[in-house]
């Protein structure tokens, strides 16, 4: 690795670890109550929406509450892109979405997971990019920070019968946390050159004509072939580009800080576009994780113990940062094979240019692969390269970083909450060990919470794992894929565990835009969502109903660093007992037979 690499992965780091104080401050003041500078339109939002504040809710109305929201919100997105044909702000006309298509798009964007099978520049409207995907950017983004406000208030509360309300702890969310900083956000990035406007698509000339061949079609509109069978073509001359436009800011600015991440754009954050500049890279990869990692420190100060927040923070880096030494290396070190085929790389990777394949050479290496780690590590699923073209082990980190549950910051919200189950898992081993009744944050840990615990844990690996073996196993699956071998399975492999943790990047590759995968991958990401959720507003309630217990002798400290330690091998392990098979089977092998071991 070089010094330049070092230099910029320090300098990413530093400036998240500092922004997480000021901005964890800030967003416990807002859940507490103490930051109301909107509150006139705050009140007026609950008094619109029939909305009592002051009401709080069981952990079961919390429940339904998240779930009829997010539903309806599923319902108009799926109904905006089947009308879109119909609607205003489509300036290029496109038509309706398919019902397979729109019904993916709509679970996805509702689920904060943001996988795409389509291509935003040709099936999009403005109005559906804008009115649909952009408002459930921020909405499912909020809705993930309230179910984890509801779990600390589980930890702060004893004796009690409710953990909040969903309609406030949303609002909230979105009108002091997601709006201000989305604004900030779009307002710099508009200044960076990511187009904002309405205007229809722009046909510009092009500098030099260039010359390709293309399939020759027949008056049927059905492509020509010779007497061999073989495709005709015929040579055609391009003058001039239509380039895409629209209200493109507005949404990236919230797909970074929500951990949301479709594009605008079909090639989403490497287009220019979308990220123009090496400052606007900077901040958009730093928007990633910029909400997550300052909830850390939120926990510690609601639950009263900063401490606590700071151990579960300094958990996330070590692995985030131990990834990023494992993936920057390994494209750097290029693809070994290319010795065969003559190309000299005795001066060093580094010096050579290492693997630049799908990578834009305007972020190179370095910030491609650090993008690529972040936005796995987070729920984010935004790319600047192309997964699919890294190498066998640099691909598979970000794969791997999705399979541990996408608790390595994770999502606004869902990502610190998945780490609370975890952290709960952890102390229950701990108390085993020594014989104790575990505790975590002042209440003990039974069956109850780890029967639910199991459920948060266990659910994402049952829908990676059977919906990737149902997909190798039916030739509709394996129709998608353009890879044979070992390539192929992980190109199946990592859209499960993209849609199955809330991730919505995608290795490429595969063909997803089919009934099949749409159906497939929609179910993986419903399920993936809510069935977590649930589980986890059940903790709350249980632990609020909770006394609570003082620390005593036997009690394990939960922000040291041994605590810390414990709680990484907790994650470690899990991820690594469950996927280690079928990691085995896709990049371990191609990078065995990348290595000429096979």
């Amino acid at each position: 690795m070089t010094a330049n690499s070092l230099l910029q992965i320090a300098l990413y780091v530093g400036v998240l670890l500092a922004l997480v104080k000021p901005l964890g401050g800030y967003m416990a003041g807002v859940y507490e109550g103490q930051v109301r500078w909107l509150a006139p339109l705050e009140r007026g939002i609950y008094r619109l929406c029939g909305v009592s504040a002051g009401e709080e809710m069981r952990w079961t109305g919390y429940a339904v509450a998240v779930l009829l929201f997010n539903l309806l919100g599923a319902l108009a997105v799926f109904a905006l892109q089947r009308l879109q044909g119909d609607l205003p702000l489509n300036p290029q006309n496109l038509p309706g979405v398919s019902p397979d298509s729109a019904f993916n798009t709509a679970v996805s964007f509702a689920t904060n997971t943001n996988w795409q099978g389509y291509s935003g520049e040709v099936t999009m409207s403005y109005l559906t990019q804008m009115l649909g995907l952009t408002v459930q950017n921020f909405v499912s983004a909020a809705s993930g920070m309230a179910v984890l406000v509801a779990l600390i208030r589980g930890f702060t509360r004893r004796n009690a019968g409710t953990i909040g309300n969903f309609w406030v702890d949303m609002t909230r969310s979105t009108l002091y946390i997601l709006l201000p900083l989305s604004l900030i956000l779009a307002v710099i990035l508009v200044g960076q050159g990511v187009v904002q406007t309405f205007n229809p698509y722009q046909a510009v000339p092009l500098i030099e004509t260039v010359g390709y061949e293309q399939p020759k079609t027949g008056a049927d509109g059905q492509a020509l072939k010779d007497a061999a069978g073989k495709p005709v073509t015929e040579k055609v001359e391009a003058h001039e580009q239509t380039l895409a436009l629209g209200p493109a800011a507005s949404q990236v600015a919230i797909k970074q800080l929500g951990t949301n991440g479709g594009g605008f754009f079909n090639v989403n954050s490497a287009h220019p576009f979308e990220n123009p500049t090496p400052l606007s890279n900077f901040l958009e990869v730093l928007a990633i994780l910029l909400i997550p990692a300052a909830l850390c420190y939120t926990f510690g100060a609601m639950v009263g113990d900063t401490r606590q927040g700071w151990a579960i923070l300094a958990a996330m880096t070590l692995v985030f940062v131990a990834m990023i030494f494992v993936t920057v290396p390994a494209e750097q070190s290029g693809n070994p094979a290319l010795a065969a085929l003559g190309v000299d790389q005795s001066a060093g990777a580094a010096q050579s240019g290492g693997n630049m394949e799908g990578k834009d050479i305007r972020f190179g290496i370095t910030n491609s692969a650090l993008w690529a780690v972040a936005t796995t590590a987070a729920s984010n699923g935004s790319v600047n390269a192309m997964h699919d073209s890294f190498t066998p082990l640099g691909g598979m980190i970000p794969m791997w970083m999705m399979q541990l549950g996408e608790v390595i910051y994770g999502g606004v919200g869902s990502g610190l909450y998945g780490m609370i189950v975890f952290a709960v898992v952890a102390v229950f081993v701990a108390g085993l060990m020594i014989g104790r009744t575990p505790e975590y944050l002042g209440k003990k840990i039974e069956a109850y919470e780890m029967k639910m615990a199991a459920i948060v844990i266990l659910i994402p690996p049952l829908l990676v794992l059977g919906g990737t073996a149902i997909a190798v196993l039916v030739e509709v699956g394996k129709s998608s894929v353009a890879n044979p071998g070992a390539h192929g399975f992980s190109e199946i492999l990592y859209a499960f565990s993209s849609a199955g943790n809330n991730n919505g990047s995608a290795f490429a590759g595969l063909s997803a835009n089919t009934p099949f995968y749409n159906f497939m991958l929609g179910l993986a990401m419903l399920f993936a969502r809510y069935w977590l959720m649930v589980p986890v507003l059940a903790i709350a309630g249980n632990l609020a109903a909770k006394k609570i217990v003082p620390t005593g002798p036997g009690t394990l400290p939960t922000h040291t660093p041994l605590f810390v330690g414990l709680l990484i091998g907790t994650v470690i392990i899990v991820g690594a007992l469950t996927f280690i098979p079928a990691l085995a089977l896709g990049p371990v092998v191609e990078h065995l037979q990348m290595m000429g071991k096979t």
